[in-house]
């Protein structure tokens, strides 16, 4: 591969009979005539006569303007090529296997090529009509600009007119682009729609329009052009980048050229010398001959002036020694001409043969042009599909505009990728999770069924690769659903009932604003078993590297592994010993997984030896010190008398003060909740205020423990621990870390030896520090981050804020990868944007194609263009066929506000009803809590035509500048509170 070779990664079209790619490739290999009579839609008030025919989409009036937080009113004022790319390059970028989401900010460019603005000779005419909506709407140049907008896109944003090379010549700019470094992914596509008789017309009477309103190049019988609409999008990056991030390539371009024909015969006559020379500056910059080029998607309009030009353009360099002619064909044969939209038709053609290796035949190829003299010039027209051998394949795409501006392509069949997958550990298949979002709860259902849909047509088989895919794609919108599964049987069941229960989708959907604030709570003492995270270990590579590097920073300073001790399911496990530095590496473990998946914490919390964990989380620590810590604490404990124990009792500690008096070898060891507490010491003193709480009625039970840990009986084994922690380096926590020692958050001080010998000694405050940290941090989700469920049954009890969530990674000894799956699945529906890539193993993490995103159909819009006779002044832009009847703005404010209807605010209902009017809502999708941006997608024009309106309706409002509005437009009920207190201010002045 030459150093200037892009590579097309990403694509998709909507051409006549043809929805999308898959379609289309299947209209190709048929060899399916797709043109036809023009849509009932276009004929009223267009000029076309009855007999117009040729290639067209049927239904170019859906659009789903939500979506895009388009309003009604713009939606209907922009030009139908506008709305179809948007959705278009949408869907590209979604082939390209990249949710389009992750790419706002970057520096993707687009590059469009569109050919006339037939909408603004519609609309644009009838001057008392004109609006900004309908005045952006008909530009050709915002056909690239709007998705560049819309998709928050920062590089290079340009429509390109050379009339029907327009398109081509976009790839060849969005590939220069590309190669010189200015922006690092492009979108390059073309549009057409037909759309007013014009065109057609200037053909006709220049002689170039087919009778029958069909293309049939190179064939005897060709007559003339047919018109076709269009619509098709690529997406390009380096080779080098599309290998190295391992998405599919289709085919990559080797070369391109653009010339004029300059002064010639005439400036809409085509030009032999300049197509020559146009094919031969490709080829030069591919590093080939003409000779190695197999087939050659040609312009092939089928006017008989045009083709014999083109062949003898293209003889001239493949009129050589070869061993088979060189192959050619033109698209037009099925669609007709598709004008600014032809070259990204070729290319996609193209594309799609070097992915499949099969050339499909050339439509009308049959009875062939013998004036053409393709034999002598080393060309032949592909009657019969071609299949293409193993060996790389190089093809040309021809593009040639009628005012003389020619472009080339040499493409050229995707490298092959090494097939040396990388071996699959663990047993039985991977897990994975599905993740599909979008914009609203209806199309997160519609999309749940489509998904399912396809899922189901799949052999079954793992699941994890689709999975993978779906994380890659299916993200970014903040409607979510998240499923784990191992096989796409499974997949397609989970798929399937949650679009078909809305019950169940509400179990598994969230709407995502932001990502949530997260807390980590580590275990402590007690939670330990034999054989805990065993299964984590063996399916999650990235566990299995973790808790290896814990085993090997403890390693000195124990007698022998923790690692093996737990698979081994050793029941030592729970001596002291070996129960805190194992409980620490499973600890370490789990939150440095969670960290490779991109889930890290905003404030961490541990339950006594899991401060040690937390403090490493939290950067106070490093590893190696606070393994050596953690050891030394367990021996020197270890080593201390038996009989002494804990006991769990359902009461406050207040309300054991009198039997502890009777008891001085006991204390308290733990407060973990208003009725949960720990005491701890000798076991005989236990057993007795056990005795008498039974005798009360008061629940009690022993902790799992082997001596009277945060109890007076540590005191031998304090001095000399805090002896071994005098030369730790401690720092400040760098986030927030709310210590059990103190009962709140610990702010910047350092956990010296000084803390961590009080730790031991001095009860664990935990239900103190977990108010504390609520109340700091406000997190919505608490994840336990220990082999079971501990802290988790606790925070259970608090009496926790609503809608806080209480996550288990681990939930028990048999707990496997996907328990810690189902983690990662709840906390990306709660906003959490994870690493995916950590959840699988590199064999998994191949590329697969998944179902495009499913629009809403549900709004149609289409205005008729105004006759020139009418002159009768419209307030408004053109007005969407989309059902607009309905209750008023002012009958559904109070409803949408949540207040009665008798207590409606004047100022709000003025506020809804002009923003209603503005952007033509539905009434009832206007309440107090709406965002004008994010929800309405309101923009500067908008907000001067809000102003305006506001004031007609609350004349004292007069006195606001924008740029006091402006704060206040973070939603309707802010503005109108607004507002309210200025009306409120100037009535008291």
């Amino acid at each position: 591969m030459t150093p200037g070779t892009v590579a097309i990664v990403g694509l998709d079209c909507v051409f006549p009979g043809a929805p999308d790619a898959d379609a289309y490739w299947d209209l190709l290999t048929r060899g399916a005539d797709a043109t036809g009579e023009l849509p009932e839609q276009r004929r009223a008030g267009h000029g076309f006569d009855e007999s117009v025919h040729g290639g067209f989409i049927e239904d170019i009036a859906t659009f789903d303007n939500d979506f895009f937080a388009i309003s009604p009113r713009e939606a209907a004022a922009m030009d139908p090529q506008q709305r179809l790319l948007l959705q278009c390059a949408w869907r590209a970028l979604e082939n390209s296997g990249r949710s389009p989401s992750a790419l706002a900010g970057s520096d993707t460019g687009v590059f469009v090529g569109v050919m006339g603005t037939e909408w603004a000779q519609l609309h644009m005419s009838d001057y008392a009509r004109v609006t900004p909506q309908l005045g952006a709407g008909s530009s050709s140049g915002m056909t690239a600009n709007r998705i560049s907008y819309h998709l928050d896109l920062k590089g290079p944003s340009l429509a390109v007119d050379t009339a029907c090379s327009s398109s081509l010549v976009a790839v060849h700019l969005a590939v220069n682009s590309l190669l010189s470094g200015e922006c690092s992914t492009a979108v390059a596509g073309g549009v057409n729609l037909v759309l007013t008789p014009a065109l057609g017309l200037v053909y006709a009477r220049m002689g170039l329009a087919a009778p029958d309103g069909r293309c049939k190049p190179f064939s005897a019988d060709a007559d003339g052009i047919g018109r076709s609409d269009g619509v098709g999008a690529v997406v390009l990056r380096r080779l080098a980048d599309a290998r190295a991030d391992g998405q599919r390539i289709y085919a990559v371009i080797r070369g391109t050229a653009v010339n004029q024909d300059g002064r010639s015969n005439g400036v809409t006559a085509p030009n032999r010398w300049s197509q020559r020379e146009v094919v031969a500056a490709a080829c030069r910059r591919a590093a080939i001959t003409a000779s190695q080029v197999r087939f050659v998607e040609a312009h092939g309009t089928g006017t008989a002036l045009g083709d014999i030009i083109e062949c003898a353009a293209l003889g001239e360099l493949h009129a050589v020694q070869r061993e088979e002619p060189c192959g050619i064909g033109s698209v037009k044969g099925n669609l007709g001409h598709t004008e600014g939209a032809a070259g990204i038709a070729g290319l996609i053609k193209v594309a799609l043969a070097l992915h499949h290796r099969i050339v499909p035949a050339s439509r009308f190829a049959t009875r062939e042009n013998p004036q053409l003299r393709l034999a002598e010039r080393g060309l032949r027209l592909l009657k019969a599909p071609v299949r293409l051998p193993a060996e790389e394949v190089f093809a040309g795409v021809s593009s040639f505009g009628m005012g003389g501006t020619n472009a080339h392509a040499v493409l050229a069949t995707a490298p092959r990728e090494p097939r040396t997958p990388a071996p699959r550990t663990g047993a039985g298949p991977a897990v994975g999770v599905f993740t599909v979002s979008a914009n609203t709860p209806e199309a997160l259902r519609r999309n749940l069924a489509v998904q399912a849909d396809a899922v189901a047509r799949r052999p079954r088989g793992d699941a994890a690769t689709v999975c993978w895919n779906s994380n890659l794609v299916k993200t970014g919108l903040p409607y979510r659903a998240a499923f784990t599964a191992r096989d796409t049987a499974e997949l397609a069941t989970a798929l399937r009932a949650a679009a078909d229960d809305e019950r169940l989708r509400a179990g598994i959907a969230d709407r995502a604003v932001h990502p949530p604030t997260i807390g980590f709570l580590f275990s402590g003492q007690g939670i330990q078993e034999p054989g805990m995270t065993s299964g984590l270990y063996r399916d999650c590579a990235s566990y299995r590297h973790h808790l290896d590097t814990a085993d090997e920073a403890l390693a000195p300073h124990l007698d022998g592994s923790v690692r093996d001790l737990i698979l081994d399911e050793d029941p030592a496990v729970h001596r002291t010993g070996w129960a805190q530095p194992a409980l620490f590496a499973v600890g370490y473990a789990l939150f440095r997984t969670l960290g490779d998946l991109g889930v890290e914490p905003d404030a961490v919390l541990g339950h006594s030896v899991g401060e040690f964990a937390a403090a490493v989380a939290a950067g106070a620590l490093g590893l190696e010190d606070a393994a050596r810590l953690v050891a030394r604490r367990a021996a020197l404990m270890e080593r201390l008398p038996d009989g002494g124990g804990m006991l769990a009792v359902r009461a406050r500690p207040d309300d054991l003060v009198e039997l502890l008096a009777d008891e001085p070898r006991v204390a308290v060891g733990a407060v973990n909740g208003p009725a949960d507490t720990v005491l701890s010491g000798e076991t005989d003193g236990l057993d007795r205020i056990a005795a008498q709480l039974h005798e009360r009625g008061i629940r009690t039970r022993r902790v799992r423990v082997s001596h009277a840990f945060h109890s007076p009986l540590m005191a031998p084994a304090l001095d000399r621990f805090a002896e071994e922690a005098a030369g730790i380096a401690a720092t400040a926590p760098r986030i927030p870390m709310a210590s059990t020692r103190y009962g709140h958050m610990l702010g910047d001080r350092p956990l010296d030896a000084g803390y961590w010998k009080e730790q031991a000694a001095r009860p664990v405050l935990f239900a103190e520090a977990l108010d504390d940290l609520m109340a700091e941090t406000m997190p919505a989700c608490l994840v336990e981050i220990g082999p079971g469920p501990q802290l988790v049954q606790l925070a259970e009890r608090a009496g926790l804020p609503s809608g806080v969530r209480l996550l288990l990674p681990v939930p028990g000894r048999e707990a496997t990868a996907r328990d810690f799956a189902e983690t990662v699945a709840t906390l990306y529906r709660a906003g959490v944007e994870p690493r995916w890539q950590a959840l699988y193993e590199p064999a998994r993490r191949t590329t697969e194609c998944l179902a495009p995103y499913a629009f809403s159909t549900e709004h149609t819009f289409w205005q008729t263009a105004p006759r020139r006779t009418d002159r009768t002044p419209e307030p408004a832009g053109p007005q969407p066929t989309a059902d607009s009847t309905g209750p008023t703005a002012a009958d559904t404010a109070a409803d949408t506000a949540g207040t009665p209807a008798e207590e409606t605010d004047p100022v709000l209902d003025a506020v809804i009803e002009a923003i209603v009017e503005v952007g033509e809502y539905p009434p009832e999708r206007v309440g107090r809590q709406t965002r004008l941006y994010a929800d309405l997608g309101f923009d500067s024009v908008m907000i001067m035509q809000l102003k305006d309106r506001i004031e007609h309706r609350l004349p004292q409002t007069e006195g606001v500048t924008v740029q006091q509005l402006l704060p206040a437009l973070r939603s309707v009920g802010s503005l109108a509170d607004f507002l309210s207190d200025w009306t409120s201010a100037g009535a008291r002045t």
